[in-house]
C-alpha cells in the first residue's frame, strides 16, 4: 500500500492533474488560514455563524477551501472571531 505523500507524489506528476492542484493553492492557504485563526480564538463552527449571523454550513463552506470566498465573507468571520483581515500583496 502507497503512502499519501507517495501517492500525492505520483499524482502531482502528471501535468494536468499539477496544474488543476497549483490552481487551488489560494482557496487551500485561506481555509487553512481560517481554520487556524478559529483555532486560536477557541471558538466552533456554531459560535463563528452564531456570531456571523449566518448558519454552520456556510462557516463550513468558508472553511472548506472549495471556492474562493468573498472579500466581505472574509471580513465578516474575521470580525466573527476577533481579528481583522489584511490583505496582502506579494512578489510572483
Amino acid at each position: 500500500m502507497k503512502s499519501l505523500k507517495a501517492l500525492k507524489a505520483e499524482m502531482l506528476a502528471q501535468p494536468d492533474i499539477r496544474a488543476e492542484y497549483e490552481d487551488q493553492v489560494a482557496e487551500f492557504e485561506i481555509a487553512r488560514e481560517l481554520i487556524a485563526a478559529r483555532a486560536r480564538a477557541g471558538l466552533t463552527q456554531v459560535e463563528v455563524a452564531q456570531r456571523m449571523g449566518t448558519t454552520q454550513s456556510t462557516v463550513a463552506r468558508l472553511e472548506g477551501g472549495k471556492d474562493l470566498p468573498s472579500l466581505r465573507s472574509v471580513q465578516r468571520y474575521a470580525k466573527a472571531i476577533g481579528y481583522r483581515a489584511v490583505v496582502r500583496l506579494e512578489h510572483a
